[in-house]
């Protein structure tokens, strides 16, 4: 074989080699290219579905923006202490002001830990001979660290609860006004059936759905209905 049919041949067979070698390139190329495609479309992805849990949980924030809260009005001795409040004990406090302490349930901590300033409230008594609707409150302090939690004296005392990890919170409500009469818990539940049975404002209230939580989220159609109730004659 001459020599220079040798160098042809050296040649052919280097180009025949990087023939592959490029063509790998390019599939390699194309395979980054395609994952990190895939990759951006996965994070757009996730971006938009973040998006779309941040603004759901901003809509439940909003439609819940009114609350019932409970307290006792009548007598009632624990370990030693006295555990009544009613609205008239709201109305004595200085400034018609007090801080709702001795929530000790998380659902309910919760709701008051999303009340937002002079969002509106009903004072409701309960654990009483006539549970009703009494008054309206404002809350006047968005919630911060419940210190009774920390008291070994305060019937709300909590031995599992950590000064450097709290974990129960209240806020600050002012007395509004009395409404124009009391609004009874029989009254309230009348309209919940109906409401169940041909659909209206009350057919999930929480008084009924959730009834054992102290305080309570209400949606502005709900707080609209029940507040109306006092221009209207007794059920």
């Amino acid at each position: 074989m001459s020599k220079r049919v040798t160098i042809k041949r050296k040649n052919e067979i280097e180009e025949n080699e990087n023939v592959p070698e490029v063509e790998l390139k390019k599939s390699t190329r194309k395979t980054v290219s395609s994952k990190l495609a895939n990759i951006d479309k996965k994070e757009n992805l996730e971006e938009v579905s973040a998006k779309k849990v941040k603004n759901k949980l901003e809509e439940k924030e909003s439609e819940y923006c009114f609350w019932l809260m409970k307290s006792e009005p009548e007598s009632r001795i624990e370990n030693g202490h006295e555990m009544k409040f009613g609205v008239d004990d709201l109305k004595a406090s200085k400034d018609k002001i007090t801080h709702w302490d001795g929530v000790r349930n998380y659902e309910a901590r919760n709701h008051m830990k999303s009340m937002k300033l002079g969002q509106r409230a009903f004072f409701y008594h309960s654990n009483c001979k006539n549970p009703c609707l009494v008054a309206t409150m404002k809350i006047c302090k968005e919630s911060y660290v419940d210190h009774t939690a920390f008291d070994k004296n305060d019937p709300h005392y909590d031995p599992k609860s950590d000064l450097n990890n709290p974990k129960w919170y209240m806020v600050d409500v002012q007395f509004e006004r009395d409404l124009k009469r009391y609004i009874p818990l029989t009254e309230l539940k009348h309209y919940h059936l109906l409401h169940k049975k041909t659909g209206g404002p009350l057919s999930n209230l929480s008084l009924f759905t959730r009834s054992r939580l102290s305080v309570q989220a209400l949606t502005e159609e709900e707080w609209n209905f029940m507040i109306e109730l006092e221009n209207k004659p007794p059920v």
